[in-house]
């Protein structure tokens, strides 16, 4: 069964796997500002190594640190990877708190299912099991976005009760809230 957990770097190989289909599919170009896309330009070489990936997982967990150093513009986030034993099959990032340029695009939560991984429910329980960590940082309710002709994350979103509020940039902006409900 699938778990969210924090990063490790017992799955280096998975996760390097992931990032070949990640590629493979066009992601990684410059116009790709997602993490993964920032991410396979500026890290595969840091991934080479096993030395390099702990690190990377280590910069991975640090990043949830409110005193880490970060680039400009960057915020507090927290990511967990779904795994599946020593399988990686995606990640979920919470940001901490929005900026101008979050607000607009990224909004609170990102999330990412390798190819190979999809259309199994894995991105709506990966949202579903991350909101109310978002509600424990005091985020109620969290601005999700996608891209207008994404319609897989529209059914995520929506399916964990994300709201639309409008649309800016050829991105979709909701509103899904985090509190928990009582049934």
């Amino acid at each position: 069964m699938a778990q969210l957990s924090r990063p490790t770097a017992r799955v280096r190989k998975s996760f390097l796997a992931a990032m070949q289909e990640f590629a493979a599919e066009g992601r990684g170009g410059s116009g790709d500002n997602s993490m993964v896309g920032r991410e396979l330009r500026e890290l595969v070489q840091l991934w080479s190594s096993p030395e390099g990936f702990a690190e990377y997982v280590d910069s991975n967990r640090a990043a949830a640190l409110e005193d880490t150093p970060r680039p400009d513009g960057w915020v507090p986030h927290t990511t967990w990877w779904l795994l599946e034993g020593d399988e990686y099959l995606g990640r979920v990032a919470v940001r901490h708190r929005l900026n101008d340029h979050l607000r607009e695009l990224g909004g609170h939560i990102g999330y990412d299912v390798r190819r190979s991984a999809r259309r199994r429910g894995h991105a709506t329980a990966m949202l579903r099991d991350v909101l109310p960590e978002a509600f424990a940082l005091g985020i109620d309710p969290a601005l999700i976005t996608c891209d207008t002709d994404n319609e897989a994350s529209r059914r995520v979103i929506t399916s964990n009760g994300g709201v639309l509020d409008d649309q800016r940039n050829g991105k979709l902006r909701y509103w899904v809230p985090t509190a928990p409900t009582v049934r």
